[in-house]
């Protein structure tokens, strides 16, 4: 059997660089060439998961189908690859040091000190190969997150420096990504905070085998072979990575400079097969060339960063694409909408989405939104919370059930029509304890979601503690809003629908978390084409 081989990706000088979106360029155009690939991120912080994380902390908390919650880097992973991810392509620091800390309570290391070098680094060696070890891979790409030099990726940087050695010749390669920023008072790119970042990780022992620079503009031979001599590669392993105009043309970038070529060549491995990139291409020309614009309004409270709702707007990508339409996003908070203003902030769109979230603040500004939508056969998804929501307003404007709400937002609400589930009631820790991962849905016959998905059983990806209250289920549907998904071994609602409506779906899952370049979610496809349907008339 032949031996994985591992290639890591590390960044220096500035974060946010986009080593995911490099990594996951580098892992499809690998996949093109007939490999089997995957990719792991490391995550520097305590934080267990960053699923206890303020999106505006770390943008959106990932959930994979084995209910790991997870880094938004693992999106853009499955979102290249169309390949799962699970719980072992994330590790974080607080996950490493929580298992070293649970194996020296159970007297693992015979009474040994434990200490950072070897137990903690020990531990981060035999994360990073789970993958590889199962044998389904020839390639495992691993992210280190932060950058070269910060306190907290040292740790990482030993155990990979370490492994490296264990590997072998030709068994593993590091990738360098930093910045060339340009001064415009002198008119120049500079490559000195590069030289640092490559020196720095010398000094932690590691050299950088290719090199891949972040620039807003091209750079010169002259400049290429300034860095290859003084950083210590390659001139053709210095490569470039110009500012693009979507994160999808990355991988013809990194085609064209011969990352995957350079890798492979470095690996040992064979690079005879090019890159079959055909469907990918499709993909990028559909969304580059629409025939249509919808411009949909994205109601959500962390609205300020993208990164909050990152899986939904690349859903309406692919949705975009699918049917050859522009998608035009336009965020509004909702802690400033209120029945005043509705009719102002949501002129000019052709639907809604109500997004995720959780907590009390602006739920009364979703609320009126959902209402707005119902009321002027304005298209409307809504996620998650955004599904609470259209049930909350159902009942307080069809029901007329006054003060209906969620437990989450008001224990002693009169109408607890979103509510607790049992088995939550008890939990006391917040980490890892929600209803996640992937759950069995049927689908009502006719329904709007059974036409959509053409299947009567789905699998959708969940994170949430609060629930469809069942007791008030018979007043819904005599009512007009229709449960047309239900988890058959719970007998919980997942999606609510009001028929009468021309598209008014909510979902308790998340189904953005499954769109993928190559399967644009049929939810996000479906709604966009309802839009788009809007928009002509």
């Amino acid at each position: 059997m032949s031996t994985t081989k591992y290639i890591f990706v590390t960044g220096g000088v500035s974060s946010s660089l986009g080593k995911g979106i490099i990594a996951a360029s580098l892992a499809k155009l690998l996949q093109a060439r007939g490999y089997r690939v995957t990719i792991q991120k490391l995550d520097p912080y305590i934080n267990v998961d960053p699923g206890t994380l303020n999106p505006y902390e770390h943008g959106e908390c990932y959930v994979t189908d084995d209910g790991a919650e997870t880094d938004l880097d693992l999106g853009h992973y499955e979102r290249f690859l169309n390949v799962r991810t699970s719980q072992a392509n994330n590790v974080t620091t607080g996950r490493i040091y929580q298992s070293v800390i649970e194996k020296e309570r159970r007297g693992e290391f015979l009474g040994k000190t434990v200490q950072v070098v070897p137990h903690i680094t020990n531990e981060i060696k035999d994360r990073i190969q789970i993958l590889g070890n199962t044998g389904e891979y020839d390639i495992v790409i691993t992210e280190i997150g932060g950058t070269v030099g910060d306190i907290e990726s040292l740790p990482y940087i030993e155990a990979v420096r370490q492994l490296k050695w264990e590997l072998g010749p030709h068994n593993s390669l590091f990738i360098h990504l930093t910045l060339i920023p340009y001064l415009s008072a002198a008119g120049e790119l500079k490559t000195k905070p590069t030289q640092h970042s490559v020196k720095t990780l010398m000094e932690s022992g590691i050299q950088a085998d290719i090199l891949v620079c972040r620039t807003e503009h091209e750079l010169s031979e002259d400049l290429r072979t300034k860095l290859a001599l003084f950083c210590n590669v390659e001139k053709d392993a210095v490569i470039q990575s110009i500012d693009a105009s979507t994160i999808y043309d990355v991988p013809n970038l990194m085609l064209e400079e011969g990352l995957d070529k350079v890798s492979l060549r470095k690996l040992r491995l064979d690079d005879s097969t090019e890159p079959n990139l055909q469907q990918w291409n499709e993909f990028l020309t559909r969304h580059k060339n629409p025939k249509g614009k919808v411009t949909i309004g994205l109601i959500g409270k962390y609205v300020e960063l993208q990164d909050s709702y990152k899986s939904i707007l690349e859903s309406f990508i692919h949705a975009g694409a699918a049917n050859e339409v522009s998608v035009e996003v336009v965020s509004i908070h909702s802690e400033f909408l209120d029945a005043h203003n509705m009719a102002q902030q949501l002129k000019g769109l052709d639907a809604i989405l109500v997004a995720p979230g959780f907590g009390e603040r602006g739920i009364e500004g979703k609320i009126a939104a959902v209402r707005y939508a119902r009321e002027n056969n304005l298209p409307f998804l809504g996620i998650c919370l955004g599904m609470q929501m259209a049930v909350i307003e159902f009942s307080r404007n069809v029901l007329e059930l006054k003060d209906a709400n969620s437990t989450e937002m008001n224990e002693n609400t009169p109408h607890p029509v979103i509510a607790l589930m049992e088995e939550q009631k008890h939990i006391t820790d917040m980490g890892g304890t929600m209803r996640l991962g992937a759950w069995e849905c049927e689908l009502k016959e006719g329904s709007v979601v059974n036409s959509i998905y053409k299947s009567h059983t789905i699998l959708e990806r969940h994170r949430h503690r609060y629930e469809y209250n069942n007791a008030y289920r018979d007043q819904f549907e005599a009512a007009g809003l229709i449960a047309t998904g239900i988890n058959p071994k719970t007998g919980l609602v997942e999606i609510v629908e009001v028929p009468t409506h021309p598209w008014f779906v909510g979902v308790q899952y998340h189904p953005e978390y499954k769109s993928t370049v190559a399967s644009p979610h049929p939810l996000f496809v479906g709604f966009v084409k309802a839009a788009y349907e809007y928009a002509k008339k």
